[in-house]
Order: structure tokens, then C-alpha cells, then sequence
């Protein structure tokens, strides 16, 4: 089975109780910012790239991110990538600085040493190995994506100008659940979905349909930005809780309204999750939501869309005697009805989701992969481990959450790419 794994971060009850960090501090998490695949744009002045950009410009982490291996490569007439540059970058704790040492192709070593001024400001001075300064770097970080740089002589004369444009592979399918960028998301959805898709980012999920718009967008005009951007528009989350579950005339009006505006977007599934769950009394009211389930799952896929249950931890609570989650899943038709296990969630909720996987087999057609704070900070949840259980668990899209940011989201969400990437899809 062909895997799409997809990524989500996702905040805790939503985005008013996120805690977000509006800067970046320190010395060393600032220069990850420079981490990735970069190449160049057609000139200095504009983001746009061609087609064979003249430089590609690999900046990988090493050393629990204290340092980046840099290779930079430059375009021959046959459109053949060779060598220009080899360098390590790093961040000494001893002097709070950023340290550099590299050669080129003609095998002229040189050493570095700079800071960061601001999170957008950068500057590097080089010397020869005889200690004199030979040129100074500055980096103008123009977003988490789109850097310029600039080189001088030590008469402070301009040398070169470059801008890199982060360009981070999608080969590993992965994607973000849009309430993580959610403030972005609303003062300039072009450009933040922009940024998503230079970070690698390969889908969207959202969570903000709303009178058969998307960001206040149609359906057709979000699908067609998304694109744009180079991801595509994978799944929404949608939220209807009839308070009679029998009332079919409520129900499909809902429902294929919502169906239909889906199907113009071009999603693969709906979503939905249930906050009432600590009401709930008796078996009677968890069938009534299982049947309930099993009609809209059953709409969807009459529509070419598939439905998935999305769960909390209150679903692991018991009614007479009888976990919910295990209910709904013995209840509610695999034809009709798929299950996104958020794996943070079940935590909380005092289970461990490998049983679930174990116990039902092919029912988890994604996961949203969360920890309490970035992914895999906390060191509570073994993701690593989790992550064998793909297969069996049936998943084809895996999605990851951030109940809380210790930096600015869009670099979170960055970070947070990388650890799926590197860490988790080997």
C-alpha cells in the first residue's frame, strides 16, 4: 500500500489557548534558520526561480543542531550541478558566536566568525588561515524561507549578491493541519502557504470551513492558491453535531452541502471530532452517534470522499462500563467510517495507541503525531517506536501536532518538518 504521510500540527483546544513565542532568542536556534535545501532565485530582487537555478546550497544539522554541514554547487552551461563551496557552520556556547571554516574548489581554506544581530539579521567576517579578514557576509533573512545574501571587501565594497530560496524535498509526502499557522493564515494566506510549501510541506488540512468558504476563499480559489504553492488541499476538518441524531432531513442538508463544497476543493476526506463526550450517560447515545457516523460516512463515500473519526482523550473515558473509542470502533462501519488516532491525545488519555493498532488492525487510515511541546522535545512519547506500527495500523497519512511553541509557528512548523523527515520517515 502506497504511503502518504502527512503532517499536522495542531494546537490544544483550538488556537486561543495556544502558547506561541513571538521571536527567537538564542544565538544557536537562530541559525537554524539556515537549515535545508536552498537554491538560488533569478536575481536578488525577486523570489522566483528558474527552471536550473545557477546555485544549490545544501545546509544540514549535525550535532544536536549546534552546527550545519554546508555544500554549495553551481550550474556548468550543460546544466550539470559541480562543486563551489564546502563549509561547517556552527554555534560555540563558549563565546556565544557563530563559527564558520571551509574551502572552495581551488583549495583556498578560510575560518569565520559572526552573530546574529537580530532573528533577520546575520553577519559573518571571514579570514585566511594567516588570520587577515578577507570578506564579510551579511544574510537578510527576508522570512523562514527566503534569504540575501551579500558579500564585501574590507573597503566595505559590494563583492556579490545572492538570494536563496528554501526549497526542501516533498519526497516523503508530508503535510500540516493549517490551525498550527492559523494567525498567519488570516493576515496573508498566499504567502504562508507559500513558506509551507518551500519547507517541504506536500498537503494541507484545515479546520476553518465556514459558510462554503476556505479562509474566505471559495472552494475552487483555496484549492487553486494551495496549488499554487505546490501542495495540494488533502482533508478538512468539519464539525456538525445534530442534537437529533434520527433526523435525516437535518443531517443530508448539512452534509452534502458541505460534501459538495469539499468536492470543488478537491480534498480526498472530511474530518470531524467530538467535544461532548463527557455528557454522554449511556450506551443508547453512544450507538446514536455511531449510527450517526455511519450516515455521513456513508454520504461521503456515495460522493468519492472518505469520512474520518478524530479523536481527544475523552474518548477513552468509559460509559457503563465500556471504553468510548473501542465503541465507536467496533460500531461504525469500515466501508463508511475511518479513524484519524491522534497519538498526543491518547497519551493524555492514559492508553497506548500501539495497542489500538494492535486490537484493530487497518482501521487508522492517519495519525496526527503531537507532542506537548515541538515534536520530539518532550520525551514522553516514543514516535520512533510508534512509527513501526504504519503497516498494521493501516495508515496512509500521518499527521503531527505542537500543543505549544517555544518560537515563532512558522519556524516551529519548520522544525517540526525536520523531525518527521529525518527523525521519524528513515
Amino acid at each position: 500500500m502506497k504511503k502518504v504521510i502527512f503532517l499536522v500540527i495542531f494546537l490544544k483546544a483550538f488556537v486561543g489557548l495556544a502558547q506561541e513565542n513571538d521571536s527567537i532568542s538564542s544565538q544557536k536556534d537562530r541559525l537554524r534558520q539556515y537549515a535545508g535545501q536552498w537554491i538560488s532565485a533569478v536575481n536578488p530582487s525577486t523570489d522566483s526561480v528558474a527552471k536550473f537555478p545557477e546555485i544549490k546550497m545544501s545546509s544540514m544539522n549535525n550535532f544536536n543542531n549546534h552546527s550545519l554541514t554546508v555544500k554549495v554547487l553551481q550550474k556548468d552551461s550543460s546544466n550539470q550541478y559541480n562543486p563551489l563551496l564546502h563549509e561547517i557552520i556552527g554555534y560555540d556556547s563558549f563565546t556565544d558566536t557563530i563559527f564558520a571554516a571551509g574551502h572552495n574548489t581551488q583549495g583556498v581554506f578560510f575560518t569565520g566568525k559572526g552573530i546574529f544581530a537580530s532573528e533577520k539579521k546575520w553577519t559573518m567576517q571571514d579570514k585566511d588561515l594567516n588570520g587577515n579578514n578577507t570578506m564579510k557576509v551579511d544574510f537578510n533573512f527576508q522570512n523562514y524561507t527566503d534569504v540575501i545574501l551579500e558579500g564585501f571587501d574590507t573597503n566595505e565594497k559590494s563583492l556579490w549578491k545572492t538570494r536563496y530560496i528554501k526549497n526542501n524535498p516533498k519526497d516523503k509526502n508530508i503535510g500540516i493541519q493549517l490551525v498550527s499557522v492559523h494567525k498567519e493564515m488570516l493576515k496573508n494566506p498566499e504567502q504562508t502557504l507559500v513558506q509551507l510549501g518551500r519547507m517541504g510541506y506536500s498537503y494541507v488540512e484545515t479546520f476553518v470551513y465556514k459558510n462554503g468558504s476556505f479562509y474566505g476563499q471559495s472552494p475552487k480559489q483555496f484549492k487553486a492558491m494551495v496549488e499554487k504553492s505546490g501542495m495540494k488541499f488533502l482533508g478538512s476538518m468539519t464539525f456538525f453535531d445534530p442534537e437529533d441524531k434520527n433526523d435525516d432531513t437535518v443531517i443530508n442538508t448539512w452534509w452534502n452541502k458541505t460534501i459538495q463544497d469539499h468536492k470543488k476543493a478537491g480534498v480526498e476526506y472530511l474530518s470531524t471530532s467530538n467535544s461532548k463526550l463527557k455528557d454522554i450517560k449511556t450506551i443508547k447515545e453512544l450507538q446514536e452517534y455511531s449510527n450517526y457516523y455511519n450516515k455521513v460516512g456513508k454520504l461521503c463515500k456515495e460522493n468519492g470522499l472518505k469520512f474520518v473519526y478524530h479523536n481527544h482523550a475523552d474518548e477513552f473515558l468509559k460509559v457503563e462500563g465500556v471504553t468510548i473509542y473501542d465503541y465507536f470502533l467496533q460500531n461504525t462501519n469500515p466501508e463508511y467510517v475511518y479513524f484519524q488516532s491522534d497519538i498526543y491525545w491518547m497519551q493524555v488519555g492514559g492508553v497506548n495507541p500501539v495497542s489500538y493498532f494492535k486490537a484493530y488492525p487497518n482501521r487508522f487510515i492517519s495519525w496526527h503525531v503531537k507532542d506537548y511541546k515541538e515534536l520530539g522535545e518532550s520525551g514522553k512519547i516514543d514516535f520512533k517506536d510508534i512509527f513501526n506500527y504504519q503497516e498494521l495500523a493501516g495508515v496512509q497519512y500521518i499527521l503531527s501536532e505542537v500543543e505549544a511553541y517555544s518560537f515563532p509557528p512558522l519556524f516551529s512548523v519548520g522544525l517540526a518538518w525536520e523531525y518527521i523527515y529525518y527523525e521519524l520517515l528513515k
